[in-house]
């Protein structure tokens, strides 16, 4: 039997096996596929190989079930009339791979183009809604409060089209130049200004040590020449007592043997010029060694023992 005779005798096994074929679909991990018939939504196929009826059925759209992701630019005004330039990344996803979900998915939106568009719009919406209550100070400040506005704004929006904004990040926000240059300005003298004050601290901190350290000095060499003192004054009275005690003790002696008691205060006379030549720093000594001087002399040595007998009898009563 020939092959054309074959043809002409099972034509209709080879049509039911091209239409047969025609009805497998295969979709994609990540894809839900909508079915429509006679233009009237059917039914939805899930990943893997499918079947649907042949010149009934048809494939309307082929949705995938994955996040998508989007740069934004826009520019929006403040409450002080400056102009506040946004650089942000949109994150969003089907929300879900329910039916009716794909549903609003497949029929709100003739295209994803007309749903990029609807949705990019909505969102810039937003942020210019929320920065024009704010100051431009405030603005740099409020990156967390504008992702959390926008979400409120529009979650319930997204959700009556079949999405869910996943993440709204602000990569930049940038102004004018002029306000840009401005803001610098401001940062470098609010800079300077704390290093003045950093800088006034510690130098107050070295003074008021320094000066700590200094007052102690002081306290201590008082202390120090106070102690001295009274210890020079010690060795005086003690100097002094000695020396009353070793001449009682000489013109008692000297009465005893009864020779004149002068010659104790002409030896002390002739000590003292002695101790002037050797312990002066001067060079020249000035004394007056004629009798009546030296008899001045002796006159005021002996009042001053008399005054320091008179003392040491007072203080032993």
């Amino acid at each position: 039997m020939d092959f054309p005779h074959i043809l002409q005798s099972y034509w209709w096994i080879i049509v039911l096996v091209i239409i047969f074929f025609s009805g497998l679909v295969t979709v994609n991990q990540g894809y839900i596929t909508v079915i429509t018939m006679f233009g009237k939504y059917r039914r939805i196929l899930l990943p893997g190989l499918n079947f649907k009826m042949p010149l009934f059925e048809s494939v309307y759209r082929r949705i995938s079930i994955q996040n998508r992701s989007v740069e934004l630019e826009f520019q929006a005004v403040t409450l002080d009339q400056a102009n506040v330039y946004f650089k942000a990344m949109l994150l969003y996803a089907v929300q879900n791979a329910d039916e009716e979900t794909i549903k609003k998915v497949a029929f709100k939106f003739i295209s994803d183009k007309d749903l990029m568009q609807a949705l990019v719009r909505t969102i810039e919406g937003s942020i210019r809604a929320f920065v024009a209550t704010k100051k431009q100070a405030e603005i740099l400040l409020l990156r967390k409060d504008i992702v959390e506005f926008v979400k409120d704004q529009i979650d319930h929006t997204l959700e009556e089209w079949g999405y869910h904004l996943q993440d709204l990040q602000i990569n930049d926000i940038t102004f004018d130049q002029a306000i840009m240059d401005s803001m610098s300005k401001v940062v470098a003298s609010n800079n300077l200004k704390a290093a003045a004050e950093n800088e006034g601290q510690a130098l107050l901190i070295t003074k008021t040590k320094a000066a700590e350290a200094e007052g102690n000095a002081i306290k201590i060499s008082a202390e120090a020449e106070k102690e001295a003192a009274r210890l020079r004054g010690q060795g005086v009275a003690l100097f002094r007592e000695e020396v009353a005690r070793g001449m009682s003790q000489a013109a008692e002696q000297m009465k005893q043997a009864n020779l004149d008691t002068n010659v104790i205060l002409f030896s002390m006379w002739t000590e003292a010029i002695k101790n002037f030549a050797e312990v002066s720093k001067g060079n020249v000594i000035f004394l007056d060694g004629s009798p009546e001087g030296m008899g001045k002399q002796m006159q005021q040595i002996i009042g001053m023992a008399k005054v320091d007998q008179n003392r040491n009898q007072a203080a032993g009563k």
